[in-house]
C-alpha cells in the first residue's frame, strides 16, 4: 500500500507495512503466533523522523450518533419502554401496548390529550382488573429499576396498581399502588427490584375502581442510568474517548424540527420520522445531547436542518444553544434549567443535500443560494461559530468551493464502502482508497480554483464506514485502522472524521438489551485516541502490501509507530530510525486474530481485545505477525 504523505505541499512517496507481535511471548487464545523467522519475508523501511508533517488533528478520532435504528434508542438511551407516549392506539397491530380487559375497555381521547393526538383512557369495572400492559422486556435479577407515570382520573377510579413482572404467580412481580388520582394529570414516581432474569418481562398498568382514568405517559429504566445514558454504554463511550460527537443526523435531520426535543420530555410530542420511517420520541433532544457530551468530557457538534427546515429555525437553535439569558432562546433554554450558554462552536449546514433521497433535496445551483442563506442567519446569531458545509466530490463539492467559500470553515465529505465478498486485500484496501480519493480531489480543487487560492479549507469525512450493519470483524478493523493511516497521511488536509454511527447500526459499540461491548473497529478507536502521535513523520521503502504510519509523542519524548498487516502471512521488518536514538523500551499495543471474521458480541467473552506488552532492548528488526494492528511507543535517549 504505497500511498503519498504531504510535507508543506512536498510530495514524499511513503510506506505502509505492519508489525503485530515483536516478541514471542505476546500470545494467547485469539493472538497469532509469533512470526518463523525462517519462512518470513523480509523487508527494509526508513522514517525519517526529522520530516515532519502538519500536526495530526484529534479530531480524525471523533463520531457520529444518530436517530437512526438501536444507535440512540435501545443502544446510548437508557428507556426500555417503546412508545411510552401512544404515537399508535392501544391494542392497534403497530402498537407494543395490549388491552388487558375487553378491548372496549380502553379508547384513544383526544380532548386535553396530555401530549400528542391521543391519550388512553380505561374504562374500570370494580374488582375486576382493567388496563393495559407491555411484554418483552429484558430484567435482570435483583437489579433496580426506576421511572415515572403521568396519570389522571375519577377519584373512585383509585387504586391503580403498577406492576413489574418477570414469571408467573404472586410472588414474582413487583408493584406501586397509586392510591390516589384526581382529574388533573400528575407525575408519580416508579422504582421496583427485581429478583429473577428474563427476556420476556412486562410492565403492567391496571385500575380496580370505578369510573376512568388516563395514562399520560410512562416511563422505565435501569436505575443506574446517568441522566438518562445506559450506564453500560456510558462506560464504553468513555473508553472509546472521541473528541467530538456529531448530531442528530445524517438523514434524520432533514425532517427534525430541534425545538419537539426541548422542554419537559414528557410533553415532547412523539413524531414519526419520513427518513427512516420510524417512531421518535423526541426523549433525546439537544439538552440530552449536551449533558451526553458532558458525561464523556467531549465537544458537541450539531447538525442543522437544511432540507424542509429553514434558515430562521437554525439560527434559533444556534441562539438556543450558544446565547446569552437576555436573549428570547437563551432564555427558554434557561427556563429548561441550562442558565449557562452551552458555546457549541461546530455547527453542519445540513446532511447530504445532493441526494435525491433527502427530505428537501434541490438542485446545487438552489442549494448553494440556500446555504448561504443559513450561514449567514447563524452567524448572525454567533458569529463565533465554525460552519461545515456539505460537500461531495465532483460538480458539488466544486460549485460549493467556488460559490460558498466564504461561508464555511470545513467541507464534508461521506463515503461508505460495501461489505461484498472480496478478497482479504481489496477489501481492508476500499477504505484508504476512498481517503486518498477524497484528498487527491480536494488538492485539485485547490491548485485549479480561484475561490481557494489563500484559503484553507479542510475536509471533515463526517460519516465514513463499510456499509451495512451486522458484526464487525478483525477484517472491519483492518480497513478502518488504514482509513486512519490515510487520514494521518493527509494530515494537512483532513482536519475532522467522524465514523458512523457509534452505537449499533454500523457502530463502534453494539449492545443488547442487557449488554454492551466494543466490536474490533470500537478497539481500533480507543487504541488510536489514546497511544498514537501526535506529529506525522515521513516512511519510505517498498513493503508492499504492508501499511505503516509514525509520529512523535507531543513531548517527543517517544516515537509511535503504527502498523497493519491486513495479509494472513509473517514479516520481519528491519527499521532504520534516522534522526533519532531509539532507546530499544517502550511499550505495544496489539488488535490481532487468527481468523479475519473473529468478532465480538456483547454478553460474551470477547474474542478480539486490545492487548499491551512492555517492550525492553529490542533491535531494529522486528517479527511482524500475520492479521495485525499494532502501535509501538519508543522511547528517545536523551
Amino acid at each position: 500500500m504505497q500511498r503519498g504523505f504531504s510535507f508543506n505541499n512536498t510530495r514524499i512517496v511513503c510506506i505502509g507495512f505492519s508489525i503485530a507481535a515483536i516478541l514471542a511471548g505476546l500470545s494467547g487464545p485469539a493472538a497469532p503466533a509469533a512470526a518463523d523467522n525462517a519462512s518470513a519475508q523480509r523487508f527494509t523501511v526508513t522514517i525519517e523522523t526529522g520530516k515532519t508533517g502538519k500536526p495530526v488533528s484529534k479530531y480524525i478520532y471523533g463520531q457520529f450518533i444518530e436517530h437512526l435504528g438501536r444507535c440512540i434508542y435501545g443502544g446510548i438511551w437508557a428507556e426500555m419502554l417503546e412508545d411510552r407516549k401512544f404515537y399508535y392506539p392501544v391494542g392497534a397491530d403497530k402498537s407494543p401496548w395490549r388491552i388487558i380487559g375487553p378491548d372496549q375497555d380502553v379508547v384513544m381521547v383526544r380532548n386535553n390529550s396530555y401530549v400528542g393526538e391521543h391519550t388512553p383512557q380505561v374504562e374500570l369495572a370494580g374488582k375486576k382488573a382493567r388496563g393495559i400492559e407491555q411484554e418483552g422486556l429484558a430484567l435482570i435479577g435483583t437489579k433496580e429499576y426506576t421511572g415515572r407515570i403521568v396519570i389522571a382520573g375519577d377519584p373512585e377510579a383509585a387504586p391503580v396498581k403498577v406492576s413489574l413482572i418477570w414469571g408467573e404467580g404472586k410472588n414474582a412481580r413487583k408493584t406501586v399502588t397509586i392510591s390516589e388520582i384526581n382529574t388533573d394529570f400528575v407525575k408519580v414516581p416508579l422504582r421496583f427490584k427485581t429478583a429473577a432474569t428474563t427476556d420476556n418481562g412486562r410492565l403492567e398498568i391496571v385500575g380496580l375502581g370505578r369510573g376512568t382514568f388516563q395514562i399520560g405517559t410512562v416511563s422505565l429504566m435501569p436505575a443506574d442510568n446517568v441522566n438518562g445514558i445506559r450506564a453500560d454504554t456510558l462506560k464504553l463511550l468513555k473508553e472509546l474517548d472521541s473528541p467530538i460527537y456529531r448530531w442528530p443526523g445524517g438523514n434524520f435531520v432533514s425532517g427534525y424540527d430541534w425545538r419537539d426535543g426541548i422542554g419537559d420530555p414528557d410533553k415532547r410530542p412523539p413524531r414519526w420520522d419520513f427518513a427512516w420511517n420510524a417512531l421518535e420520541s423526541n426523549d433525546f433532544g439537544l439538552d440530552e445531547f449536551i449533558v451526553f457530551c458532558r458525561l464523556l468530557g467531549t465537544e458537541p457538534s450539531i447538525t442543522v436542518n437544511s432540507g424542509f427546515g429553514d434558515s430562521h429555525s437554525a439560527a434559533k437553535e444556534v441562539e438556543y444553544a450558544n446565547g446569552s439569558v437576555d436573549t428570547p432562546m437563551g432564555k427558554w433554554r434557561a427556563d429548561n434549567g441550562h442558565r449557562q450558554p452551552y458555546n457549541v462552536k461546530w455547527w453542519y449546514v445540513g446532511n447530504e443535500m445532493w441526494g435525491k433521497f433527502q427530505l428537501g433535496y434541490m438542485e446545487l445551483r438552489h442549494y448553494v443560494i440556500k446555504h448561504n442563506h443559513f450561514a449567514r442567519a447563524m452567524r448572525k446569531a454567533d458569529p463565533s461559530i465554525k460552519l461545515i458545509a456539505v460537500g461531495r466530490v465532483g460538480e458539488w463539492s466544486e460549485k460549493m468551493l467556488t460559490t460558498c467559500t466564504d461561508q464555511m470553515d470545513l467541507i464534508s465529505e461521506h463515503f461508505y464502502c460495501r461489505r461484498k465478498d472480496l478478497e482479504l486485500l481489496p477489501y481492508v484496501s476500499q477504505i484508504p482508497d476512498n481517503v486518498k480519493r477524497i484528498c487527491d480531489a480536494h488538492r485539485d480543487y485547490r491548485k485549479r480554483l480561484q475561490s481557494l487560492k489563500g484559503r484553507d479549507i479542510p475536509i471533515a469525512i463526517d460519516e465514513w464506514n463499510y456499509g451495512k450493519g451486522g458484526h464487525f470483524f478483525l477484517k472491519d478493523a483492518l480497513g478502518i485502522t488504514a482509513g486512519l493511516h490515510e487520514m494521518i497521511r493527509n494530515s494537512d488536509i483532513v482536519f475532522m472524521a467522524n465514523y458512523a454511527q457509534t452505537v449499533n447500526v454500523l457502530g463502534a459499540i453494539k449492545t443488547t438489551r442487557t449488554d454492551a461491548a466494543f466490536e474490533t473497529t470500537g478497539l481500533v478507536f480507543k487504541l488510536y485516541r489514546r497511544h498514537f502521535g501526535t506529529l506525522p513523520v515521513a516512511v519510505t521503502g517498498d513493503t508492499n502490501p504492508l501499511d505503516v504510519v509514525a509520529a512523535w509523542t507531543g513531548d517527543r519524548k517517544a516515537l509511535t509507530v503504527a502498523i497493519v498487516n491486513p495479509t494472513k502471512e509473517n514479516y520481519e521488518l528491519a527499521v532504520d530510525f534516522k534522526g533519532a536514538d531509539v532507546s530499544g523500551n517502550g511499550r505495544m499495543w496489539q488488535i490481532a486474530h487468527s481468523n479475519p471474521m473473529a468478532y465480538n458480541e456483547p454478553g460474551k467473552e470477547p474474542q478480539v481485545v486490545i492487548e499491551e506488552k512492555p517492550l525492553s532492548g529490542i533491535s531494529n528488526k522486528l517479527s511482524v505477525s500475520p492479521l495485525s494492528i499494532s502501535i509501538y511507543e519508543l522511547i528517545i535517549r536523551n
